[in-house]
């Protein structure tokens, strides 16, 4: 399960990128309307908060190990 979930970790936060990159481009775009942006931003924090979890669970879980950074 270890190998599948770190895959599916990056993917997620892959689409958390492109969304960002999405909202970007609607900004520069669409100058009289800022739903499209504002829709992608939101669409991103929801991704965002789910790929915190995913880590948290699979650190809990033991599929993902942390590293000791400066020791």
């Amino acid at each position: 399960m270890g190998p599948i979930y770190k895959y599916a970790v990056v993917v997620l936060l892959l689409v958390v990128v492109f969304s960002l990159a999405q909202a970007l481009y609607y900004m520069m775009t669409d100058k009289n309307d800022d739903r499209r942006m504002a829709w992608a931003l939101t669409r991103r924090i929801a991704l965002s908060l789910l790929l915190i979890g995913m880590v948290v669970f699979g650190i809990w879980m033991g599929w993902l190990q942390p590293h000791d950074v400066g020791q």
